[in-house]
């Protein structure tokens, strides 16, 4: 098995679209600066309109932890991603699951997995912003880091390269926004679901 998040969701029909495709986790970004960005208050209209079942994935920027809470909270989020410069401190002892956005710099991850208690690690490839960028990491250092530890496995993956990424980094699942779009913010349905098909496949062929 693998799983499957679709991230940087802006509309219900996007959303609607990556669960009828199988995705197992949508992901919506908390973070204004960033062209996918939604606030929490067309969050929460989502939510309502999503099954119950759905888990909603919330992608946070430096942002405080009682805001993260409420928001959390008032959306019902299944987990919270921590995507920027926040101490590991100010999210100890947090009601859900925190996701820890890691970057491959200067030959170590940053920020170093060992100092977070994640439930899992979002392996993405460096920048010199906030968010990811459509570019590829660098797998060799996700598949170490993914016998390790719970592993997304997120830049710069489309529908034609994420069998081979799921072979090379062996991920517990794979995160996709840019490599499904038709614009930013706005998901291509074919290509969600190329991406789907192609990563429960592979998935299947290395659990064979």
């Amino acid at each position: 098995m693998i799983d499957i998040k679709i991230c940087g969701l802006t509309n219900l029909d996007d959303a609607r679209a990556a669960l009828e495709a199988g995705a197992d986790f949508l992901g919506f970004v908390l973070y204004p600066k960033s062209p996918r960005g939604i606030t929490a208050t067309q969050l929460a209209r989502l939510a309502d309109a999503l099954p119950r079942e759905a888990r909603l994935i919330g992608v946070f920027v430096n942002e405080a932890r009682k805001t993260i809470e409420r928001i959390a909270g008032a959306c019902r989020l299944h987990a919270v991603q921590i995507h920027g410069d926040e101490p590991s401190e100010a999210f100890a002892g947090l009601a859900w699951p925190v996701w820890r956005a890691v970057r491959w710099q200067e030959a170590v991850w940053q920020p170093a997995p060992g100092a977070w208690n994640a439930e899992r690690y979002v392996a993405d490839a460096p920048s010199p912003h906030y968010g990811g960028t459509g570019e590829q990491g660098d797998w060799g250092a996700a598949a170490a880091l993914a016998r390790e530890q719970r592993v997304m496995l997120a830049g710069g993956l489309t529908p034609d390269n994420v069998a081979e990424a799921i072979r090379a980094v062996r991920p517990l699942g794979v995160d996709v926004s840019s490599g499904v779009e038709q614009a930013p913010g706005r998901k291509d349905v074919r290509k969600v679901e190329e991406f789907v098909r192609r990563a429960r496949e592979a998935a299947a062929d290395r659990e064979g």
